[in-house]
């Protein structure tokens, strides 16, 4: 290792840094000016990658999960030859600039993956690496290994006492995912002073306690960060947490304090700095020439091992062509193999769960690359995998079923980070109420555009006895929210198999279904072209009469049903009822598709077995919102509703008033 290379390389991540961010008079000095080296280090020696090809698939992955440090990412990203510029580097945190105030997936070129809510970044590389083990078990053959990457993290102290990473490097602990990396900034600095007064537990025991191998070195000596490197991949079966110790805002005057966390440093701090690092005081934005020489000497060799990679893949296909065609199906989502269609009766009485389970393991059947399962409700939420190679676990990479284990928060960012490694479409499920818990990363999920499937039962007070704390009434409204998330709650087992269709058609966005798990009764659905219906307008005509309605229902999921049955026992008034999968591309169509859709009726209720915020523009006055709009009880599902004025019955006395 060149160590007078890699410490210009430091030296001009630091100098890049604390000029753009003093430019931008916004952002976090403290991280990139404290752990240099380890960027340098990663970046020079020890990553397989190739920067002028930032999606190589069997690249090395890195994530800064510490995203408030992003302009450590942005420096190393152009100093190493990634598509960043230094004209981009100077309009850090500019509307439209590709260095954005935190790393952002998709926008910026080498960025892995959206970071910033702290802890999430990490708890994705867990993901990344389930999937590398995946693939590999999958397609290695003992002639040609063409998965065999490492995924790296950089953690500090705010991504630790995050819960998330905690669930998530519990489960990769658990799962002895050897391949996956992580290095912990150790500073021991937040943004209100040492992190002392919060965080003083043994992180090194913690991690052990994990089952983690732990290392510990020093960050400001890059040969020690090789060799702990070198180390943690001889270990292959746990993952590595290394533990380098720091100095924040390392080589600014007020070093080793919470004030270099979250502010520029200052002109008079630039210049001690730039003092400090014998590099020129009157120079912006200045790089080592070494650094760039440095990097320019590594790029026929990082070109020559993604063209070695490629003729051994080459190799690898010719000598396996079933296997290379399923590597194609898998990464481009397609099926790879002929099944008998799944096929519902209109007339199908089942839990919309049920069904759930059944379109699932169709689904399953017909793409391989459809993995998941459960926050430890498997059986409850209907998602055991069948005939699909078991459980994934060390003994078995090839299972396709993931025990998550009650970690929904970790389970939402597994699954993303699947979903960006690339090569398999992961799903996960809990109830509807838990979306709570992992509400934060479906969030992320949804900004990076990724097509994360949530199955979500147990959608409303049917739930029954498990009481309130079990029935959620605000969850759907929560979830429709969230913008770039789909949210559907399909009304009988018909549209439940639609839906997991289009949850797996989705190319750029979440999809959330949400479930029963009492048994909803099918029905005839008055437009013959409803799945289409569904998919241009989220919502279509269930139930029709002659002429122009006198009212009509707009209704989601169970309350579907309950509106039929209000509408055949409310007398001899003309009702359609509308069944509203969709409610996001409902609500997001022209004005006059809505009003044919609803056919020129007066009178508009809207029925969801949850609270009334997504309804009240549409229902034409208060009293024509059957909805809940307050928790639920204890006791046997029927019971509850009929405590809270929640039945057929009472659906149609509303008709009639």
């Amino acid at each position: 290792m060149n160590e007078k290379a890699i410490k210009a390389v430091a030296t001009s991540i630091r100098s890049l840094s604390m000029d753009a961010i003093q430019k931008a008079n916004s952002g976090h000095p403290g991280t990139p000016l404290g752990a240099a080296e380890v960027a340098a280090v990663l970046y020079g020696e020890i990553l397989k990658h190739n920067p002028a090809d930032s999606k190589w698939a069997d690249r090395d992955r890195f994530v800064l999960s510490a995203g408030h440090g992003s302009m450590l990412l942005y420096s190393i990203l152009h100093l190493s030859g990634y598509k960043i510029t230094l004209e981009d580097i100077k309009s850090f945190r500019q509307v439209g600039s590709v260095c954005c105030g935190h790393p952002e997936y998709g926008i910026t070129d080498g960025v892995e993956c959206t970071a910033g809510p702290l802890g999430q970044g990490v708890s994705m590389a867990v993901g990344m690496a389930v999937a590398e083990s995946m693939l590999a078990a999958r397609f290695n053959t003992p002639s040609h290994k063409i998965v065999d990457h490492y995924t790296y993290s950089l953690v500090g102290e705010g991504c630790l006492e995050e819960g998330v990473s905690s669930e998530a490097s519990s489960l990769a602990g658990n799962l002895k995912l050897g391949k996956l990396i992580v290095f912990y900034d150790m500073n021991k600095i937040s943004i209100d002073g040492s992190t002392d007064i919060t965080f003083n537990e043994d992180i090194a025991k913690r991690y052990e306690a994990y089952g983690w191998q732990v290392l510990r070195g020093d960050m400001y000596k890059p040969a020690q960060i090789l060799k702990l490197v070198e180390k943690a991949k001889k270990c292959t079966d746990k993952p590595t947490l290394i533990i380098l110790k720091s100095i924040i805002g390392f080589s600014s005057p007020k070093q080793g304090t919470a004030d270099t966390h979250g502010a520029p440093l200052g002109e008079e701090g630039i210049k001690y700095a730039k003092k400090f690092l014998g590099i020129p005081e009157d120079k912006e934005f200045y790089v080592v020439p070494e650094a760039y020489e440095y990097f320019n000497s590594k790029k026929a060799g990082w070109a020559a091992k993604e063209e070695a990679w490629k003729s051994e893949f080459e190799a690898w296909s010719q000598e396996n062509p079933d296997l290379r065609k399923k590597w194609d199906a898998y990464f481009n989502n397609q099926p790879t193999k002929e099944v008998e269609e799944l096929e519902f009766a209109e007339t199908d009485k089942m839990a919309t769960r049920d069904a759930s389970g059944k379109s699932l393991n169709f689904i399953a059947q017909k793409y391989e690359n459809l993995v998941g399962g459960s926050a430890d409700l498997a059986g409850p939420n209907k998602t055991v995998l069948k005939n699909c190679d078991g459980i994934f676990n060390p003994q078995n990479r090839t299972g396709r079923t993931i025990e998550f284990g009650i970690r929904e928060f970790a389970m939402s960012a597994v699954v993303s980070g699947m979903n960006l490694h690339g090569g398999l479409r992961p799903f996960c499920a809990t109830f509807l109420v838990f979306a709570d818990y992992l509400r934060a990363q479906l969030r992320v999920a949804a900004l990076m555009n990724l097509p994360n499937i949530y199955v979500l039962t147990h959608d409303s007070i049917y739930v029954g006895e498990d009481g309130p704390t079990h029935q959620p009434v605000e969850t759907l409204a929560s979830l429709r929210a969230i913008p770039n998330v789909q949210v559907l709650r399909p009304a009988d087992a018909q549209e439940t198999l639609e839906a997991w269709e289009m949850a797996y058609e989705s190319k750029n966005h979440p999809v959330c279904i949400a479930l029963t798990r009492q048994a909803i009764q099918g029905f005839s659905k008055a437009d013959k072209d409803w799945k289409n219906s569904i998919r241009k307008n989220g919502a279509y005509v269930a139930l029709d009469c002659e002429g122009t309605p006198e009212i009509t229902i707009l209704a989601t999921g169970s309350e579907v049903s309950t509106s039929i049955e209000a509408a055949s026992i409310s007398g001899n008034k003309k009702i359609r009822v509308v069944s509203v999968i969709d409610y996001n591309k409902f609500d997001e169509l022209d004005e006059n598709v809505q009003a044919e859709i609803i056919g020129g009726a007066k009178r508009v209720v809207c029925a969801e077995a949850g609270i009334s915020a997504n309804w009240k523009h549409y229902a034409t006055s208060k009293k024509d919102l059957f909805c809940i709009n307050r928790f639920g009880e204890s006791g046997p599902a029927t019971k509850v509703a009929e405590d809270l004025h929640f039945t057929a019955k009472d659906l149609a006395a509303l008709l009639n008033a």
